[in-house]
């Protein structure tokens, strides 16, 4: 089967909650990656339960009359931090709390968020042999599956894009390949 996995569009930035709706740059980005899938196959539509995540997957499942299905085990690893803002504005503003963001993926917490992660993509993998399935879930998740996939210490170690894809064969006999990783040229332009 193939795993579609599906970073959310650009959030909102937010200092009151870690759950914030998607940025009008964000709708966009959406509205791209629906436009980019739809010209595939995809047997099934997940997300995860936080807004940005449910937000960019919305505009695809419509389109193609899939139901989105929801799923709080791939939510991302700092949800209840109480707030948002956009790694790569983080790392600008405020190194230092980047830093010891980054940091925490070498804590036990990383490898319990890879467990759970993990655990609920073999579920999607193995009820659905044969089929390509988009997941649209975070950062933090691409993460730690890749680094699954690859056999690799969990850990935060690559920045995957707002509204990428990233490619995974994933055989029933238990092999997980890589295909692509970063997927971006439906995003040209926006």
């Amino acid at each position: 089967m193939e795993l579609i996995l599906i970073r959310h569009g650009l959030p909102e930035r937010s200092h009151e909650t870690s759950d914030p709706p998607l940025s009008a740059e964000g709708v966009v980005q959406a509205e791209r990656v629906a436009k980019r899938l739809a010209r595939e196959r995809i047997d099934a539509v997940i997300s995860s339960t936080m807004l940005r995540a449910v937000q960019t997957a919305e505009p695809f499942a419509t389109q193609s009359g899939h139901a989105l299905r929801t799923d709080p085990a791939i939510v991302e690893f700092d949800r209840g931090a109480g707030s948002y803002v956009p790694m790569e504005v983080l790392k600008r503003e405020n190194y230092e709390a980047w830093v010891r963001f980054v940091a925490r993926g070498r804590d036990g917490d990383i490898a319990a968020f890879q467990e759970t992660v993990v655990a609920a993509l073999e579920t999607v993998v193995g009820q659905n042999p044969g089929r390509r399935v988009a997941v649209f879930c975070h950062g933090g998740v691409i993460n730690v599956w890749t680094a699954h996939v690859l056999g690799m210490t969990p850990r935060l170690f690559f920045e995957p894009w707002y509204a990428s894809l990233h490619r995974y064969l994933c055989a029933g006999t238990g092999e997980r390949n890589i295909v692509s990783l970063n997927e971006t040229a439906h995003l040209q332009d926006c």
